[in-house]
């Protein structure tokens, strides 16, 4: 497809706010369980233009984990009701390669993109946290064969999805053909991981494949993006950081014979807003009083992959191995606190606003100018918003932002297709031709 490029928006959807703390504040809703909040937010997404609504999620919880992450809905399961009562944005969810199976994945999203008339989109991760074994009777792979793994999880639900032909479902009553049997495709997979033997029960969706997205920014993270996925999430600190990011990815796009424009990078962005840029501080001010250090502190040693207890939280980060947790992520926030020479707890204070991702604090302008810089400088093809609490934090970003986007023909003024894809701008795949 040919478009004129355009700013691709995404709503993160976490039902408690992504600031730690902004379920506190006086305006907010609270609760990723809450799903008369989580329809509105997304009806709300929806009536703004955005692309897609993402759900994250997790296999572990605890009460010091972020409070949207405490509790919530199966991310699947709640993608289908919200299927029910939207009609056009993009529904994207994570679901595990580790901790699942390719056939149950590739049914589930195959069943998605069916009851949404072609809006799914799953967010492909390998789950980092070892502990998560603690509820599943396996062991936690390294992370290099965590992404091997995920190679060859991603080609069997996509082979999966191409058991049938489009019009394999004949359901022709006079000749009494339900299913043209010279229309399926048996996968017959035998790999290192995985034997799966096919077809899936489902007709080939509506998009051909749901969308594919990834958000590994590791080295193996970055070569499974580049060979499989069509978006691209990713935390991102400074302009010249998404710009390298952004380099290094769109190069192994092409690497892998794909299309550059094929892949859309979209950074996390948390947009802290006010009406001028001293009111913008003093929410982010009032959020960040409202944050106990002790709340604060797992958020930043979960993402670090240690421990720190003991070092003074007024004093520097100290040289830490490198975690095979959250590798990627742990790498930005050490580079972070040594680049603006942050202490442990202002370094901890970050995380618990944005958990690394791009945070700005300002007018509605300042935040139209920062997402053009970062758009037309080759850093990113869109954002995944991040409001640090619900609904108001929506609302400003939906009211105030947006229309001058619009006005600077920067973002759509409404849909031009029914699908994900069509949002995105990218062709239906075709099916292979061993399969055609």
């Amino acid at each position: 497809m040919s478009r004129k490029r355009q700013i691709h928006l995404g709503l993160f959807l976490q039902g408690a706010g992504h600031h730690v703390s902004g379920w506190r504040h006086p305006d907010a809703e609270a609760g990723s369980e809450n799903f008369e909040l989580l329809r509105r937010v997304t009806q709300m997404a929806e009536a703004a233009k955005f692309d897609m609504v993402f759900l994250a999620d997790g296999l572990t919880s605890g009460v010091d984990a972020h409070p949207s992450m405490i509790a919530r809905f199966e991310p699947l399961t709640l993608l289908s009701a919200l299927a029910m009562v939207t009609d056009q944005i993009g529904l994207a969810a994570t679901a595990s390669t580790t901790y699942g199976e390719p056939y149950h994945i590739a049914r589930a999203f195959a069943s998605v993109d069916h009851l949404s008339h072609g809006r799914a989109a799953w967010n492909i991760v390998t789950t980092s946290y070892a502990r998560t074994a603690n509820n599943f009777s396996k062991s936690h792979p390294e992370h290099d064969e965590r992404y091997a793994v995920a190679g060859e999880f991603v080609d069997v639900v996509c082979g999966l999805w191409d058991s049938w032909d489009d019009d394999a479902f004949k359901k022709d009553k006079q000749s009494g053909v339900y299913a043209d049997p010279a229309k399926v495709h048996v996968l017959d997979h035998a790999g290192k991981y995985y034997s799966v033997k096919g077809p899936l029960n489902i007709p080939r969706s509506p998009q051909g494949h749901p969308i594919l997205i990834q958000a590994g920014s590791s080295g193996p993270g970055q070569d499974l993006a580049a060979r499989t996925a069509d978006v691209v999430f990713t935390a991102q600190q400074s302009l010249a950081e998404a710009q390298a990011f952004y380099k290094s990815l769109k190069t192994r796009v092409v690497a892998f014979g794909r299309r550059s424009e094929d892949v859309a990078v979209m950074p996390g962005f948390l947009a802290v807003i006010g009406r001028t840029s001293t009111e913008a501080a003093e929410k982010l001010a009032e959020l960040d009083r409202w944050t106990d250090i002790k709340s604060a502190m797992p958020l930043l040693e979960e993402r670090l992959g240690h421990s720190l207890a003991g070092h003074d939280l007024d004093g520097p980060l100290p040289d830490l191995p490198i975690s095979d947790q959250l590798r990627s992520r742990a790498e930005l926030l050490t580079e972070l606190a040594k680049r603006e020479k942050l202490t442990i707890r202002q370094l901890a204070l970050r995380v618990a606003a944005g958990r690394g991702h791009h945070m700005l604090v300002g007018t509605p302008v300042e935040i139209a100018d920062r997402m053009q810089q970062w758009f037309e400088a080759g850093a990113a093809d869109g954002f995944n918003v991040m409001p640090p609490f619900f609904p108001q934090g929506l609302e400003d970003f939906t009211q105030l932002v947006v229309p001058i986007l619009q006005e600077r023909g920067l973002f759509r003024l409404d849909y031009s297709g029914s699908t994900l894809r069509d949002h995105l701008g990218l062709d239906r795949p075709a099916l292979p031709a061993a399969a055609g």
